[in-house]
């Protein structure tokens, strides 16, 4: 399996010019939306701390392994959001690491709805395990003389519109395509990641809801992924849904359970099957979420967050 690996990276990496793999993908997309979206950071009205960690693969040597951290808030006056987002992305040989801070502005186009703006700016960092350039047969290849191991600054845009039960946002996380290889005659393109993400509230009676949701992702060269999930909300405090991703010829069938355990900590779990050429090497993947908010005083509370 990992002589597999190598093959894969060598594959990625060999041609003149090739693409950078995609930003790290989540089935639990709509609870941190703030790692694709600025305009996200404050929207749900208080202090929110969200941690997730994702085993994409699991059995599979090298498959993506993806830890985030985001910390949003708005301000006194609830115009301005502020927010920290950790990513750690490790996929064979290849690590991403990304430090981004958020800012967003909101403006209310009526009494119920808003339309917020935001702006994304850090750095990545982006670096090849030790243990690939120890491989006689890959230190054959010139490319290999350059150690990649290097920061690289970015920034990234988005907009986001919102009332109490509905939402829909266009983002560009990173704007800036860094060449990750720019001392070879290799290129590795970071290219420009467009994203589309929504989704609605419907109440079926006065203890259960159904909420639809779907997050798009573009980029050059690359299959357009489609998520698609739904999620039945129980007396406010337990959700049961399903996902199904399309990514080009690759297809993923999930289940997702998330529990209100009090007001400020909520947990999430998802599992997930791939149903392409993949699917023998694993056996699926695993997303775990955990989520504190400090929440504000009831009376400020205007209504339940539902994304």
């Amino acid at each position: 399996m990992k002589r597999l690996i190598i093959i894969i990276v060598l594959l990625i990496l060999g041609f003149e010019y090739s693409n950078a793999q995609q930003l790290p993908q989540f089935t639990q997309y709509m609870y941190n939306t703030i790692a694709v979206n600025p305009a996200y950071a404050g929207s749900r009205g208080a202090l929110s701390i969200v941690g997730l960690n994702r085993n994409q693969w699991a059995g599979f040597d090298g498959g993506p392994q993806t830890q985030t951290l985001s910390i949003h808030s708005p301000l006194r006056n609830e115009k301005i959001g502020l927010g920290l987002s950790l990513i750690n992305d490790k996929s064979g040989f290849e690590n991403f690491t990304y430090v981004y801070a958020d800012f967003s502005y909101t403006i209310k186009a009526s009494e119920d709805l808003k339309i917020s703006f935001g702006l994304k700016g850090g750095m990545t960092y982006y670096k090849l395990a030790e243990e690939l350039y120890n491989l006689t047969e890959v230190n054959q290849d010139s490319y290999f003389d350059e150690r990649l191991n290097r920061w690289n600054s970015n920034f990234g845009a988005g907009v986001l519109v919102h009332s109490d039960k509905w939402y829909f946002g266009l983002s560009l996380p990173k704007l800036i395509n860094h060449d990750l290889n720019n001392l070879t005659d290799y290129a590795a393109l970071e290219t420009v990641h467009y994203y589309g993400i929504g989704g609605y509230v419907f109440d079926l009676s006065k203890s259960l809801k159904l909420k639809p949701s779907f997050m798009l992702k573009y980029t050059k060269g690359a299959a357009l992924s489609t998520d698609l999930t739904a999620n039945l909300l129980f007396d406010e405090k337990f959700w049961l849904g399903g996902s199904y991703r399309i990514n080009g010829e690759q297809r993923a069938i999930g289940a997702l359970v998330d529990f209100q355990v009090s007001e400020q900590f909520r947990i999430g779990y998802t599992y997930e099957i791939p149903t392409g050429e993949i699917r023998p090497y694993t056996t699926g993947s695993h997303e775990i979420l955990l989520m504190y908010e400090f929440k504000y005083t009831k009376d400020k509370m205007k209504s339940p967050r539902y994304f």
